[in-house]
């Protein structure tokens, strides 16, 4: 599934932002399921160690504490979210906010969302999100590329979690490197620019109601 890159929203730090879209032969309440739960979100999700759930928010959705895991350090950060199972389009959405202050961290203030879209053959699951820089623009410049990579080969990894019920555990990241083992998580099954002209600014009404971390 993946394209050449298209034109996207470009970030405050003059980078674009992100882009992750993967087909998954499920329904969506599965999906949702997978990925809303703070306790199986980041065994698929290469970004995080674990998520822990802070309380709830007055208007609605909650705030919860991440962790990642580095071997000599644990990246923490804050953040909130909010969740919407009710589109006109039968689908779902899910946006959040997240900072941290940790000095080890590449991905500083940042904000996206997830769109779970029902269609005849599964779940589009989709997530749009950007972030300001920790090692400043020119690191950047490398550490982009590689966190689309994560977010890709993840997403690949829910999917075959979501579609044959293999543990993502199954598929630790050292089998990203094993090349004859068959039905491996792979990144270049996601798409990593939008469809079409502008779909990356799409920004779900949750979104807007989220305060800062």
């Amino acid at each position: 599934m993946s394209r050449r890159p298209s034109r996207a929203r470009t970030s405050r730090s003059g980078a674009h932002g992100l882009y992750i879209e993967i087909l998954i032969r499920a329904d969506l309440d599965e999906v949702w399921r997978l990925t809303q739960d703070p306790s199986l979100h980041p065994r698929w999700d290469l970004r995080f160690s674990s998520i822990m759930p802070d309380g709830s928010l007055p208007g609605g959705g909650s705030r919860f504490t991440y962790e990642r895991a580095l071997g000599v350090h644990t990246i923490r950060g804050t953040g909130v979210s909010i969740g919407e199972r009710a589109n006109a389009d039968g689908g779902a959405t899910s946006a959040l906010r997240f900072d941290t202050d940790d000095p080890w961290s590449p991905l500083r203030d940042g904000r996206g969302y997830w769109r779970y879209i029902q269609t005849p053959d599964g779940v589009r699951f989709i997530t749009g999100y950007d972030y300001e820089p920790g090692f400043g623009k020119l690191a950047d410049r490398v550490i982009r590329p590689f966190v689309r990579w994560m977010t890709a080969w993840s997403f690949d990894r829910l999917r075959i979690w979501a579609e044959t019920g293999a543990p993502p555990e199954h598929w630790p990241v050292a089998s990203a490197a094993m090349f004859w083992r068959r039905g491996r998580p792979r990144a270049r099954r996601c798409r990593t620019s939008p469809p079409a002209r502008g779909a990356f600014s799409f920004v779900p009404d949750s979104l807007a109601a989220l305060g800062s971390p």
